[in-house]
C-alpha cells in the first residue's frame, strides 16, 4: 500500500472514532439526564442504578475512544 492511502485510511479511521465520540457523548448526556429527571426518569432503584451502570460503560467506552483518537491523530501527524 502506497503511504497516500495509509494516511487517507487512518484520517477515515480517525473521522469515524470522532463520530463514534460525538454519538457516546449525546447517549451518556441522555442517561445521566434520565437518571437525575424524576418526573420522566427511571422510577426505582434498581432502574436508576441499572442506568448509572450504563452510564459508566459508556464513559469507559469513550476514554478507550479518546486514547484511540489521539493515537490516530498522532499516527496522520507522522504520515
Amino acid at each position: 500500500m502506497a503511504a497516500g492511502s495509509d494516511e487517507a485510511d487512518l484520517r477515515e479511521e480517525l473521522r469515524t472514532v470522532e463520530e463514534d465520540l460525538a454519538k457516546l457523548r449525546e447517549t451518556l448526556a441522555d442517561l445521566r439526564g434520565s437518571v437525575g429527571d424524576r418526573s420522566e426518569g427511571p422510577t426505582d432503584a434498581v432502574e436508576t442504578s441499572m442506568l448509572i451502570n450504563m452510564a459508566d460503560e459508556q464513559e469507559q467506552l469513550i476514554t478507550t475512544l479518546e486514547a484511540r483518537r489521539d493515537d490516530l491523530r498522532r499516527r496522520v501527524g507522522e504520515a
